[in-house]
Formats: C-alpha cells, sequence, structure tokens
C-alpha cells in the first residue's frame, strides 16, 4: 500500500496542472499502527511564499491495516505551488514528502522536496492548428537554393558556389568565425521542396531568422522589416507563405529579441547604414533601446558578444515598434506567417513576453507563440524570479528540451524507468494546452545532429579542426541509423508534437556550429531512414490519440520503453528496444488482433522486436475499458528518489560565433 502518488487520480484528482478555480481532491493511506491522530496538507505559494494549512478528515479504512485521510482544496490565483502532508503521530509529527515516480515517501522533516502544483488561466487557449502535426525546422541559407541570383547582397557576403561543401569554420586574423559565408539557400528554394515536405507529414514550417542580417544564422538582426536580400524578397515571403496554406502547412517565424546586431540599422556601429545609430549619436531615435555603460564603446551585449549589443525591450520605443500596431510582430502575421518563435526566451522580460502574446493574438487568435526555454518552464528561475510563461499569459507553448534529454538517456543507458520518469514530470508539471503543442525534438541549430550524437565518437572537449574532418565510420552510420528510428518512433509519439531539423530524416551528420549546420544532400539522401520519417508521419495522422491522448507507461524498465497513449477514439501501445539483442514483448490482452504500424510483428499477446526495434499496435479505445500495468506497488517505508541528472549536456548557443 503507498502514502500517496500525485499521479493516480485515487489520491490526487484531478492530476497534473489544473486551472484556476479548480477543486482537488486529496487521499493519503497510512497504516493503522501509526496510531495517527491528525493530519493536514500544506501548500505554499511559490510567489507570495504564503502557506496554507487544510485540515484532512478521517474518511474510513482501507483494508485491515490501513486508513484513509482526505480533504478537497480549491485553487483560485494562477501561479505555482508546492505541497506536502503533515502527520501528527505516536511518534511525533511526520510528513509524506515528493519522491520518484509521483510517490510520497515518509520523513521526519518537511525540509525535503515537496511536490509541484501548477495552476493556469481557465481561459488559456493554444491553437488548435498544430496538436497532431509535424513540425520542421529549417536554417533558411542551408536547405534549397532555387538557383536564382539576387540583387543588393553585400559585397563582403561569400557566397559559396559548391552546395555540397562544408561551411567555414577558420578563425580569421582576429580569432573570430565570422559566419560570413552563404550557400544561398532562399525562400523560393522552400517553396520548391513543400511538396517534399507535405509528403513527409509536415504541417508547420519554423523558420530560423530571415531578416536582413550580416551572418548567415542572422541572429544578428540588421533590419526587422527587411527580407535578408540573399534569402529573396517580401514578395518571396508572402509567396512561401500562401503556397504552403494550400498544402495545409503553416510558417513560423523566429523573434530574436532580446539584441539586435551591432551592424544593423539601429545600432550602426559599422556604419553600413545611412540611418542614425544609438552607436553614432545619443540623439538617435533608437538610443533609448540600448544599454549603454560609457557611450557610445561599452555597453551590454549578449554572452558578452560585441557584435550582438542588447537592447532595453521595456524602452517604450523599442516595445512600440516591436509590438505596436503597425510593429514587427503583426507586420509578418498580415505578410501570412502563423506566428513567432521567441530566440532565448528566458532572457526577456515577462512583461515584454505579455506585451508580444497581445500583438500576436489581437492579430491572429490562432497564430503561434512559442518559447526557446531548455529546462522544466513551468517552474524556471532565472534573472532573480520565478518565470510565469506557461500560466495561460505568455507563451502557447515551448522547445521541449527535457524529452529530447530522456529519449537520448534512455539510448545511452538503457534505463527506461528513470527516463519515463522524466518524462512524466513536465507531463505532470505542464498546462494542457501547453503540453498538446510543445515542439519535440531530437536536435537543432543549437545541438549536435541526433546521428552524431548516438553513434559517433563523443566530443570531449575538441576543436573544429577535429569535427571538421571526423565523420560516421560505416559501422558506426549503421548503428546510428538503427538508433534513429528507435528516437524518432519514441518522437512521433510522445505528448506534443514531434519536430524535424532538416535533414535528419535524410541522415544528415554534424558537430557543432557550423558543422550542424551544413546543407540538406539532395539526391543523396539515406532513402530508407527518410521513407521510415514518411510512414511514422502516415502512422501520427492515423491515431487521433497522438493529438491530445493521456499517456501512462506500461513497465517501462531496462533497455525497454513502452507507454500507451489514449482518447476517447483508438488507444496505441508503443513499445522500443534498445537491447543488442530480439525481445519479445507481453502487452495486454486487448492488443491482440489490432492494427499495427510501422512493420510491427504482432504474435498473439507479444510484439517481437530486433535490436534497437519499435513496435506500434493500435485498438479502438472500448468503452468503460482501463488497461493498467501489472506493477508492484512501492514499498510504503523506503523513499523513492528521482532519477539522477545523467546526461552530458553540450550548451551551445545560436549566434555565438
Amino acid at each position: 500500500m503507498r502514502y500517496f502518488n500525485s499521479r493516480i487520480a485515487e489520491y490526487r484528482d484531478p492530476i497534473g496542472a489544473v486551472t484556476s478555480g479548480t477543486v482537488i481532491h486529496f487521499k493519503i493511506v497510512l497504516p493503522r499502527d501509526m496510531k495517527c491522530t491528525g493530519a493536514f496538507l500544506s501548500v505554499k505559494d511559490d510567489i507570495y511564499g504564503d502557506t496554507n494549512i487544510y485540515g484532512m478528515f478521517w474518511a474510513g479504512m482501507v483494508g485491515d491495516d490501513h486508513e484513509k485521510w482526505e480533504c478537497d482544496v480549491k485553487v483560485d490565483k494562477v501561479g505555482l505551488y508546492w505541497y506536502h502532508f503533515g502527520l501528527e503521530t505516536a511518534e511525533g509529527r511526520k510528513y509524506i514528502m515528493k519522491g520518484g515516480f509521483g510517490e510520497g515517501y515518509l520523513g521526519m522533516s518537511d525540509c525535503e522536496p515537496r511536490f509541484q502544483l501548477t495552476c493556469y488561466d481557465a481561459d488559456f487557449k493554444t491553437p488548435d492548428w498544430l496538436p497532431g502535426g509535424i513540425m520542421y525546422q529549417i536554417f533558411p541559407d542551408r536547405f534549397c537554393f532555387s538557383g536564382e541570383k539576387k540583387d543588393g547582397i553585400y559585397s563582403d557576403k561569400k557566397l559559396q558556389t559548391d552546395w555540397d561543401t562544408i561551411p567555414d569554420w577558420q578563425f580569421n586574423e582576429f580569432g573570430m568565425v565570422t559566419n560570413s559565408d552563404f550557400f544561398q539557400g532562399d525562400l523560393k528554394g522552400i517553396t520548391m521542396k513543400l511538396p517534399y515536405l507535405h509528403e513527409l507529414g509536415v504541417t508547420c514550417i519554423y523558420l530560423n531568422p530571415i531578416f536582413e542580417s550580416y551572418s548567415n544564422h542572422r541572429y544578428d538582426t540588421g533590419d526587422y522589416e527587411k527580407i535578408d536580400p540573399v534569402l529573396g524578397t517580401e514578395e518571396d515571403f508572402k509567396e512561401l507563405c500562401a503556397e504552403a496554406k494550400k498544402l495545409g502547412i503553416r510558417i513560423i517565424n523566429d523573434g530574436v529579441f532580446s539584441h539586435t546586431g551591432s551592424d544593423s540599422k539601429y545600432f550602426n556601429r559599422e556604419g553600413r547604414y545611412d540611418s542614425l545609430g544609438a552607436y553614432n549619436s545619443m540623439s538617435s531615435p533608437y538610443y533609448t533601446w540600448y544599454k549603454f555603460i560609457d557611450w557610445p564603446n561599452i555597453y551590454n551585449s549578449w554572452w558578452g558578444f560585441g557584435t550582438l549589443p542588447e537592447v532595453e525591450e521595456l524602452s517604450n520605443s523599442f516595445n512600440e515598434y516591436i509590438n505596436g500596431e503597425n510593429g514587427i510582430i503583426r507586420k509578418w502575421i498580415r505578410s501570412g506567417n502563423s506566428g513567432w518563435r521567441l530566440d532565448v526566451a528566458d532572457e526577456l522580460p515577462d512583461e515584454f513576453i505579455e506585451y508580444i502574446r497581445e500583438a500576436i493574438k489581437a492579430e491572429d487568435p490562432e497564430a503561434l507563440l512559442l518559447g526557446e526555454v531548455w529546462e522544466d518552464a513551468s517552474n524556471k528561475h532565472s534573472y532573480g524570479s520565478r518565470r510565469k510563461f506557461l500560466y495561460g499569459k505568455e507563451l502557447d507553448s515551448v522547445m521541449n528540451y527535457p524529452f529530447r534529454k530522456a529519449i537520448i538517456d534512455f539510448l545511452r543507458y538503457g534505463n527506461a524507468k528513470y527516463m519515463f520518469e522524466d518524462i512524466m514530470t513536465i507531463v505532470e508539471n505542464y498546462p494542457r494546452p501547453v503540453l498538446r503543442s510543445l515542439m519535440n525534438h531530437l536536435g537543432t541549430h543549437d545541438t549536435e545532429r541526433i546521428i552524431t550524437l548516438l553513434a559517433g565518437e563523443p566530443l570531449y572537449g575538441r576543436g573544429r579542426e577535429w569535427q571538421a574532418v571526423t565523420k560516421l565510420s560505416p559501422e558506426q552510420r549503421e548503428f546510428g541509423l538503427r538508433r534513429m528510428r528507435v528516437a524518432s518512433g519514441i518522437l512521433y509519439t510522445l505528448p506534443g508534437v514531434p519536430c524535424i531539423y532538416y535533414g535528419d530524416e535524410v541522415g544528415v551528420e554534424g558537430y557543432k556550429d557550423p558543422f550542424n549546420r551544413c546543407t540538406f544532400p539532395w539526391g543523396k539522401e539515406d532513402k530508407d531512414l527518410l521513407n521510415w520519417y514518411r510512414e511514422l508521419g502516415k502512422m501520427r495522422h492515423a491515431c487521433s490519440c497522438l493529438v491530445d491522448g493521456d499517456i501512462m507507461d506500461y513497465n517501462s524498465d531496462g533497455q525497454i520503453m513502452a507507454f500507451i497513449r489514449s482518447d476517447e477514439n483508438d488507444t496505441l501501445m508503443c513499445v522500443f528496444n534498445s537491447s543488442d539483442h530480439e525481445v519479445r514483448f507481453r502487452i495486454p490482452k486487448e492488443f491482440i488482433g489490432g492494427e499495427t504500424f510501422m512493420n510491427t510483428v504482432l504474435d498473439e499477446d507479444e510484439v517481437v522486436m530486433q535490436r534497437d526495434d519499435c513496435a506500434f499496435v493500435k485498438i479502438k479505445t472500448p468503452e468503460k475499458t482501463v488497461i493498467s500495468p501489472e506493477v508492484e506497488e512501492p514499498a510504503i517505508d523506503e523513499p523513492l528518489t528521482e532519477s539522477a541528472d545523467i546526461f552530458e549536456s553540450d550548451t551551445e548557443f545560436a549566434a555565438a560565433d
């Protein structure tokens, strides 16, 4: 018998994040011989620090030797809360605190970890078009070149003529990598490849920055109002959005609003523009945008990079320029985009993100606001305060790095139980509108290519010279391709929306920037892996439970991860084998004779998987049928600790060099 479990409705109903005004029922179960004479629930408001104590009532016996205590609590205010239980016993006061896997354990102090409760705005709504879909991230310079030569390109930009060469990576005489070589991937090239993306099942394209900039990554914005000439024109962008929508594909842009480029019309340190930049004069209309310490040469810059001067987001002038009636946010929505991804969202003030949301939703209530946050965004603490990203007034969703970590850890270390704990922590902490819209990914422009990470020699801090020449051996690549199938299978079936980083679906390799930003190998794709992704897309669109269904662990352990997704229409059993041998895994009897996907081998009540393999079986959801894993309850006299962070992450930043 367990004391409490925050993920089981018998003990906490409803489970997970709740809307304001929700009444939550709590129940704990105690051994009778503990001789408990009173119990209470302690709930601490994270924002204000206030603690409320709720008395629990004795609610009867459970069997012959256990008793239950219960209470109801109404959560009125939006925010983050922490709770635990206190017990008055014959041996003094004891506490039920938070262990791993949602379990409560008996402790002697209330200084141990507490359970988290997220409360969000009851009116919080995220776009309906994204859940159930598939995202595709494009680094515009490296995806596809239409072949059309452009006018107005700065003469000091190097235009690469060999599509298959690697990007420039050597340091110049000043010890810098300028990121000034361009492969000329453009908007018309993306438009040309829309049928390819449609066949992958893509419903949303996330574009890295497309506005005029000096560098190929374009995180050093030069002019928010103008498409970079290397990419084309504003008309090209409008055409891309319009043609994409005909195929059911939306476009979202990358919004870089924590800094601009020093080489911009706003700062103009390099003198490229005719405008009076903040660096040129204290009378500049842009002077109040920046944080000068000693004008003009000493100023705050993003992570110390002088080419990326930080802006004062709450400057009235800057805020109006970005979020006003005729501001940048609305301009590009009017041009056809369907939302924005916020670069370094955790470095933007909450108030500024609220302004962005107001501008987006005023122009298009169904437009998306996605934020870059690498950690659990529900309890993220940055710049001296707890962030309010997910309560309903700021972001619709975030880039889901925690799921990426869980998938990679499972494939690296083969501990499915603990990896599923990482997944369920996010499921428990995030509001449902956010959960269904999460941008789940295996890699981005800020990480090593996933096939290289899974199969290549570890980086161990080695420099660009080694990275530039190191490729996967044939044996490593074969291993990596198998692992890619398992990783993508998990990615496509977890809550949220899978996102492919361009080229991952055809096996593009690469270590850190710029080697993770090589060109798409048109005509040299790994066809087998590409077909795998296409079939995953078909499965995803064939299962309604992958839109907004519940998720439940099913005896995940060791090198076998298994979970069930379900909604009112269908139920999907998902099993993943990361071992190097064949596995026969018994599934619930309800799935016998079910519909299979991805070449799943179903033998009566077992799925048969080869090494590094997946299995998927779908049934119609039977009414009033509950499928439960066959698991033993934990011993209630021992604490369950949460998983250790065994993933060694190489944090990288866009525009860092």
